[in-house]
């Protein structure tokens, strides 16, 4: 599968994620059903094979909703998640999900392409708050990546030499690996929640 339908992959699961959490149906259909029916409700542009990855994102998103929201309250140290803004929210348990239930995808390319997620669909610092927080969750599954494999420049942008995280790209909040990453998180609900992830 190319990059670029793997990022509309991506946007399209994080889409689904986010209208889920914010009431706008489809809570109970499931994830293959959920993706579908969004993509055809507002005619997405989405090959077959990125409905397929995005459909897997958000069944490994769905699987055990609890146990991504534990690995990510306790990675996340002052932000309690309903206190996160709502896209940062979905950013985090799309990507911890892939973390947890899709181990082909090296821990690098998942946060990566959070990050990026983030830097199109968040605040100016959602890619930051995003970057550290996945840092976190990544180390505290203690999920390894075999050395050598198909982890170096991910779907996108660089890494740095911390690993997992994701170099600024054009003009947006750059991340930076480990740390206090997610020192300046994103506000309230409300904050970032505007524009959702649709645009």
């Amino acid at each position: 599968m190319s990059l670029g339908s793997r990022r509309k992959a991506r946007a399209l699961a994080l889409q689904v994620l986010f209208a889920r959490d914010g009431g706008g149906g489809g809570e109970a259909a499931s994830a293959d059903e959920a993706v579908t029916s969004y993509g055809e409700r507002f005619e997405l542009d989405v090959d077959p094979l990125a409905r397929e990855f995005a459909q897997v994102l958000v069944r490994a998103a769905t699987a055990d909703p609890a146990a991504i929201d534990r690995a990510i309250g306790a990675a996340s140290r002052n932000w309690r998640l309903e206190r996160m803004a709502r896209v940062d929210r979905n950013i985090l348990r799309l990507a911890a999900g892939e973390l947890l239930h899709v181990p082909e995808t090296p821990i690098r390319v998942v946060i990566n392409e959070a990050v990026e997620l983030a830097k199109r669909f968040g605040t100016a610092e959602s890619a930051a708050f995003v970057n550290g927080v996945l840092d976190r969750v990544a180390h505290g599954l203690e999920r390894h990546d075999a050395p050598g494999g198909d982890g170096g420049a991910a779907d996108g942008g660089e890494v740095g030499e911390g690993g997992a995280g994701a170099a600024s790209g054009d003009g947006g909040a750059g991340a930076v690996t480990g740390g206090d990453g997610d020192g300046a998180a994103s506000g309230d609900d409300g904050a970032g929640d505007g524009r959702g992830p649709g645009g």
